[in-house]
């Protein structure tokens, strides 16, 4: 992982998150895969700004190049009481993991979820909890195969957890 530089966001990349999100949704658009049809509305840009400012946003870069993105919420979010319930555990929510365009196939994605498991490690959590649209069969198998366990499904979300 060392060719790989993994940081907590900064104001000063707030442009380019929001940008690199959107560019990740608008591709999904195009494959016909309606993961993110709201953030590229711009519906999720104020809690994409809050969760850079509350240190929840990470970035993967290699090369001075962004290259993959993702947020951890250590308490539930509004999405994640809707579609999981009120829950009061050890668990991490893991939001927006996007990958560019150009590295996916990779393998960033399986890194980026080595370091939300680190994470939830380091700060005393033993469950990596997230959602994802039901129809991305790709994105859904890419969870089962890192040892993500679905639980449910619910409002078109399959809901995955990880005991770590």
């Amino acid at each position: 992982m060392s060719e790989y530089e993994v940081k907590l966001a900064q104001g000063k990349d707030e442009y380019l998150l929001i940008h690199f999100l959107k560019d990740v949704s608008f591709w999904l658009k195009e494959k016909e895969i309606d993961q993110w049809g709201f953030l590229a509305a711009g519906g999720e840009d104020d809690e994409i700004r809050e969760a850079i400012r509350n240190k929840q946003t990470f970035l993967m870069k290699k090369d001075q190049r962004m290259i993959a993105t993702f947020t951890l919420y250590d308490l539930q979010s509004e999405w994640d009481i809707h579609t999981w319930g009120k829950l009061d555990d050890q668990a991490v929510y893991l939001h927006r993991l996007a990958v560019s365009r150009l590295s996916i196939g990779s393998g960033i994605g399986k890194i980026a979820l080595r370091c939300a498991e680190e994470y939830c490690k380091k700060n005393g959590k033993s469950i990596l909890r997230l959602d994802c649209i039901e129809n991305n069969k790709k994105l859904n198998q890419f969870y089962l195969d890192n040892g993500f366990h679905l639980t449910g499904v619910f409002d078109e979300h399959c809901k995955y957890e990880k005991r770590l």
